[in-house]
């Protein structure tokens, strides 16, 4: 299956269908597996989202590439990214925007704030700064947690994950990192989508995916979090297992990837700064139409 997601707007447009993706006669098309073969905008295209059973040609990579289409691959309804082309569509502007917001640190905290009014449903404390409110927010999750665990009736004793020793972890700290691996996996996917880059953080620091960390934090607790501990609470034998497939139908059921791009530009707008005027040489649709088609899917 694969997808295709607009770079801005709140809803996305899909097309399903498992087969071969490649170029016909110069043009993006899809095989199915009847032989069916479906031609794709791509030019108009923001991004290209492909699910497990998808094999993509040489061509169709470069064709991509050339009219500024991204191509992700990623698991199914989007619980792993695992590789990326050419991320933004080859723009530079967004990027710019987001690292001046994150080197400036009065800027920085705005969007900080605007994180802590999304995640927990009320401005914070005045006059704090983004290191007192990271630790505002560590004491608030560790409780939510402990909530959650006495909701479904789990021995909590604290968050624990130590990626190079995984059976060391409880079922609980298990399940909650294998459902909080399955929503970055779709948070990155509409952060590259959206042109801006993962590792520029503003809460997370340091980290390769540190703006993927603050973005997905603000969904974490009304979409995967209640899912693990509901399955830690459960007898299933592979919980892992059973976490991802939860998290699979959230995803789906709650339309999570149509709200992640509006949120990004929710909080980054939160610095007061106009976005900078895209350049003036930088890869624009390949298919722009004079009136928009009525499909978001494609960019106009």
């Amino acid at each position: 299956m694969f997808r295709a997601l607009p770079q801005l707007s709140t809803t996305r447009a899909g097309l399903a269908g498992v087969g071969r993706v490649g170029v016909l006669d110069g043009a993006f098309v899809v095989v199915d597996v009847n032989g069916v073969r479906t031609h794709i905008p791509v030019g108009g295209v923001a991004c290209l989202m492909l699910e497990p059973g998808t094999r993509v040609s040489h061509a169709a990579c470069a064709l991509a590439a050339r009219v500024g289409t991204l191509l992700v691959w990623v698991g199914e309804a989007g619980v792993r990214l695992y590789s990326a082309g050419q991320p933004g569509g080859a723009r530079s502007d967004r990027l710019l925007y987001q690292a001046k917001l994150a080197l400036d640190d009065e800027l920085r905290l705005k969007v900080v704030r605007r994180m802590f009014a999304i995640r927990f449903g009320q401005e914070p404390p005045q006059r704090r700064s983004v290191e007192q409110l990271r630790g505002i927010e560590g004491a608030r999750v560790r409780e939510m947690y402990k909530r959650l665990a006495e909701r479904y009736k789990v021995r909590w004793v604290h968050r624990d994950y130590d990626p190079e020793s995984w059976e060391s972890s409880d079922r609980p700290n298990r399940c909650l990192s294998a459902a909080t691996a399955a929503l970055y996996g779709v948070t990155e996917a509409a952060v590259l989508a959206a042109g801006y880059a993962p590792a520029i953080g503003f809460i997370h620091t340091g980290k390769p995916l540190s703006f993927v960390y603050d973005i997905a934090d603000l969904f974490k607790f009304d979409t995967v979090v209640p899912v693990a501990f509901e399955v830690a609470a459960s007898a299933k034998a592979n919980a892992e297992r059973e976490v991802r497939l939860r998290c699979r139908d959230v995803f789906r059921r709650t339309r999570l990837l149509e709200k992640i791009i509006p949120t990004i530009e929710d909080v980054l707008a939160a610095g007061g700064i106009a976005p900078p005027e895209p350049a003036p040489d930088q890869v624009l649709p390949a298919i722009a139409d004079k009136e928009p088609l009525g499909d978001v899917g494609h960019r106009g």
